[in-house]
């Protein structure tokens, strides 16, 4: 028959072999999102005034830009994975498939769209 013993036979054999992963990025992503939000709130606090040309200045500034997209990029991370455990959990057959892609193509495009903003706002000559 087979040989080995019937635990050995079972391991690495879980349904994906990815649940591991998934969750270690979802606690890296929450771990990230924390310390980056705290930065983010604590900034918005000791801004002079919130004036157009003040969030302007601020956002322009190269120690405020690479961690606002940073932020972005690990809060859209955290949301795909988060809602593709729920599509996983609750869905199934052909629609689980279709909300995955969406679900994709709608992270990507919330993220590209706010890192242009910061991007733009960042370049634009005389912000800073």
């Amino acid at each position: 028959m087979t040989s080995g013993t019937a635990i050995g036979r079972v391991r690495g054999l879980g349904p994906s072999n990815e649940g591991t992963h998934h969750w270690l990025h979802q606690r890296i992503t929450a771990g990230s999102n924390l310390a980056l939000m705290l930065w983010f709130m604590v900034s918005i606090a000791l801004l002079p005034g919130y004036s157009l040309e003040i969030a302007r200045d601020w956002i322009a500034s190269t120690w405020v830009a690479v961690p606002l997209i940073l932020l972005i990029i690990s809060v859209v991370y955290h949301f795909r994975l988060g809602l593709q455990v729920v599509i996983e959990d609750y869905q199934q057959g052909e629609s689980r498939v279709i909300l995955l892609v969406l679900l994709n193509y709608f992270s990507a495009a919330v993220a590209v769209t706010a890192i242009f903003s910061i991007l733009k706002i960042a370049f634009t000559p005389g912000a800073a």
